[in-house]
């Protein structure tokens, strides 16, 4: 690799997305690149943000493979038998897993409640009395926090155990990932505060034990990196099938579209992205896949409002470096 290239690509790095805190590439299974920035190094956890949501797609899939859920198409309110509809309510009983997974599900808020939520002892009953409403089931809404909060709660009453429990021994301890324990906020002060924190170890939960879905993990850019190779190579790990090749293929494929913005959505993945798919968090945050290319980027980075755009610094800047291709 031209030690000139890299150290240009490093200084843009530093000047342009100067919240990155560590970036690694992978290209035919092998690491072409590491490295890490604002005092981060190989084994600090950085919040992903929303790159959460793509994990718990990952753990949907392997519940399904494993019969703990039927089918992406069933009701919602099969997972929550106690559950009490409120009067009038129509729409709820309709909305099924596939909604959620596709983000077509509805909500009753125009503006998210995010105070009320968060000072809740339980976000995913505080989510469900939010779902359905009077809009169709079916049209696209991007939930950055609170509609994904049921999924956890799906989880959790269908395999019989806390998400981080279920997700370590299904999918992190085979990836040989760490994650340390839950990380539980009682406020939305604590909420806050734990987003504007560079550093943090754990998976957020609410008082009950809940881990969030849509937010609140922390991981490695290594760890990063192994997700993207998982599905890279068809849910395989070292020999292993940790989650069927059909979930794979089902959940990177496009099901919705957020038109406003002109981007396709598969099973809590962001697909049709510079020719592969991605997950993709507050603050440039990423997991992209490039099946064509054999390729995995994956970047950690520290909370930032106005971080600019990671897609075209990997298609611009990534991509022709270790690929040789644009586009």
């Amino acid at each position: 690799m031209n030690d000139e290239k890299i150290t240009a690509l490093e200084k843009k790095i530093q000047k342009e997305h100067g919240n990155i805190a560590g970036m690694v590439v992978l290209k035919d299974g092998r690491t072409v690149y590491e490295n890490y920035f604002n005092g981060c190094g190989a084994d600090d956890t950085i919040h992903v943000f929303s790159v959460t949501k793509s994990i718990v797609s990952i753990l949907a899939g392997i519940a399904i493979d494993r019969g703990y859920i039927g089918s992406v198409d069933q009701k919602v309110l099969v997972f929550f038998p106690d559950y009490t509809v409120k009067r009038g309510e129509k729409t709820i009983q309709t909305i099924t897993l596939k909604n959620l997974l596709t983000m077509t599900a509805p909500y009753k808020f125009r503006s998210a409640p995010y105070t009320r939520f968060f000072s809740s002892e339980d976000w995913v009953m505080a989510a469900l009395d939010l779902l359905g409403g009077r809009k169709p089931v079916g049209e696209f809404r991007y939930m950055e926090m609170i509609g994904p909060d049921i999924l956890s709660g799906i989880l959790a009453n269908a395999t019989g155990q806390p998400v981080l429990d279920f997700a370590r021994e299904a999918l992190f301890e085979p990836l040989h990932i760490a994650v340390a324990s839950n990380i539980v906020l009682y406020t939305p002060q604590e909420h806050v505060a734990f987003i504007k924190k560079n550093f943090a170890s754990g998976w957020v939960a609410d008082e009950k034990g809940h881990n969030t879905a849509g937010w609140g993990l922390t991981l490695t850019a290594v760890d990063m990196a192994k997700i993207g190779q998982l599905y890279l190579d068809g849910g395989k790990w070292e020999g292993r099938q940790i989650v069927s090749e059909e979930w794979v293929a089902e959940s990177t494929a496009e099901h919705s579209r957020w038109e406003k913005e002109k981007l396709s959505y598969g099973y809590l993945w962001w697909t049709g992205i510079l020719n592969g798919y991605a997950a993709m968090g507050n603050s440039g945050n990423i997991i992209y896949v490039n099946p064509a290319d054999k390729m995995v980027v994956s970047i950690a980075a520290l909370f930032k409002p106005t971080a600019k755009d990671i897609m075209e610094f990997i298609d611009k800047d990534v991509k022709p470096l270790f690929c040789g291709t644009e586009g």
